[in-house]
């Protein structure tokens, strides 16, 4: 999987599966890399997954269900038949798809240094990782896959709440250091997660790609108020204001406070709302007049100045 700043896929804005919510089959099918299509095919055909059925008769998918979709993607994307797969207990189906995230890479010593709560070791080997290779690839093959290995066992209850924290903890100061180190003379980029949205590794991830093609990032962290965003906004007077979520009741509750926030910052500025939240709320987003995802910023060149951006809003 390859990132690139016009088509960062949404669902890498969350890192770490929620426990405390469903997600719909087009989100699960974006978690897991399998069409729709396929996925009622094997719910039909299989029953490896039931997801509850809602009042309007969507389907509503569990963490755990969608972590195990996401083994038997990993399995089958390596030849093995769905069919076989189903008669194999779970435990076996998620441990022999972690090892074949795990295996052959750094993502193992990284898992079993977080699992220790051994906080200099983990934090020795993203360095040394990050030493290794640049910036972009380094959130793609190392920061990613490693938030993805954690959720999915944080999903089946295999995860400490120390551990998942520990690591939060160790991955975000990284990129949040990589994020203000060195400088830059772009146009800003005023970048925060919605109200009560603490998922940032993702996130964090996408800003770095976006400081790579120039823009200046001024990160003010998780769990924002909006008002706050908007005077934050009229200090740094950004071009753009990018909003991260990934629950999409939390920003269905918010799209009143979300069209005062087009109201409140200074004329011009492009108000983008990113994650799997924004997605599955894309429509309501766009009508209410803002942009969705990260193909919404475009790339930072000698012919784009802060005027041609603040009006493509």
């Amino acid at each position: 999987m390859v990132i690139t700043l016009n088509k960062i896929p949404d669902r890498e804005i969350t890192t770490v599966l929620s426990s405390m919510r469903t997600y719909r089959i087009q989100e699960v099918a974006e978690l897991t890399g399998l069409a729709t299509a396929r996925l009622r095919a094997w719910e039909r055909r299989h029953e490896i997954v039931r997801p509850r059925r809602l009042a309007n008769r969507y389907r509503a998918y569990t963490s755990e269900q969608v972590a195990l979709l996401r083994a038997f993607a990993h399995l089958t994307e390596a030849g093995e038949r769905i069919g076989d797969l189903t008669r194999e207990p779970v435990a076996s189906v998620i441990a022999r798809a972690e090892g074949r995230v795990t295996g052959g890479s750094p993502l193992a010593q990284l898992v079993e240094a977080a699992k220790q709560l051994d906080r200099g070791r983990l934090s020795s080997l993203l360095t040394e990782q990050r030493r290794r290779m640049d910036l972009e690839e380094f959130g793609r093959a190392i920061v990613l896959p490693f938030g993805e290995v954690l959720g999915d066992q944080w999903a089946f209850g295999k995860l400490a709440i120390a551990v998942e924290h520990l690591a939060s903890e160790v991955v975000v100061q990284l990129l949040k250091h990589e994020l203000t180190s060195g400088s830059s003379t772009g146009p800003v980029l005023l970048a925060a997660c919605l109200p009560e949205e603490h998922h940032e590794w993702g996130f964090l991830v996408t800003l770095t790609s976006l400081k790579i093609r120039g823009w200046r990032v001024r990160y003010l962290g998780a769990n924002l108020p909006l008002p706050e965003v908007a005077r934050a906004a009229w200090t740094l007077v950004p071009q753009v204001v990018a909003l991260s979520a990934a629950d999409p009741a939390n920003v269905r509750a918010r799209l009143p406070e979300l069209r005062e926030l087009l109201r409140l910052v200074p004329p011009g500025t492009v108000v983008v709302l990113g994650g799997e939240g924004a997605e599955v709320n894309s429509s309501k987003l766009r009508r209410a007049g803002l942009k969705v995802g990260a193909a919404a910023i475009p790339d930072v060149g000698p012919s784009l100045s802060p005027y041609v951006l603040s009006r493509t809003a």
